[in-house]
């Protein structure tokens, strides 16, 4: 990470999602954005798998922030789910309960983080979806316990933080990390110069 994307002073983004860790990740490679959410509700969505969940999800969140904000600045949507090895979708925790049910599922599991993102201008429309798989060791019951009463699971996918608690538990990764984090800003990096503001 960190490569830096040469732009123009007002080739601006609009990140509109309003996760913390997208918006790290567009500045550890250097692009300029601002960041504000659309209105979406992504509990419509019907959806068996994750590859069409998260699809469906970020290309309604276009949807809806192209209705809400334009496209003067081009925008930037994402979705990201978890899933298991047998295809069970984690949903971002209800509860602490819920929480603890999700994260007793990954402990000393495989699963797959899925994202997937939407870039659209006047001219440009560039979508992707990929997945980063996560081999897991068991998780220490009193680290889990800690983590859960931190509450900073809460509106994680699958109560999951690669970059913080379940990082020491890693065993093995098959993917980017950035998609686990949210975004696949590799996978977008060549489309951002081409778009027409």
């Amino acid at each position: 990470m960190g490569m830096e994307y040469s732009r123009r002073d007002n080739n601006k983004i609009c990140l509109c999602s309003s996760s913390p860790t997208r918006a790290l990740l567009l500045h550890q490679f250097g692009i300029d954005f601002i960041q504000k959410s659309p209105s979406y509700d992504e509990e419509q969505i019907v959806a068996t798998g994750a590859k069409d969940f998260v699809y469906m999800a970020s290309k309604g969140k276009m949807e809806a922030a192209i209705k809400e904000f334009g496209l003067q600045t081009p925008l930037l949507c994402a979705d990201t789910v978890i899933a298991t090895s047998d295809g069970t979708i984690l949903r971002k925790p209800r509860s602490i309960e819920d929480a603890r049910r999700i994260l007793e599922i990954q402990s000393g599991s495989v699963i797959f983080i899925v994202s997937s993102l939407h870039f659209k201008s006047k001219k440009l429309l560039f979508s992707d979806t990929s997945a980063t798989q996560y081999y897991f060791n068991s998780f220490d019951n009193m680290d889990m316990e800690a983590y859960l009463q931190s509450g900073l699971w809460q509106g994680k996918a699958g109560g999951c933080m690669v970059e913080g608690f379940c990082k020491k538990y890693i065993k093995r990764v098959k993917g980017l990390e950035s998609t686990a984090m949210g975004l696949q800003v590799e996978k977008l990096l060549p489309w951002i110069g081409k778009h027409d503001v």
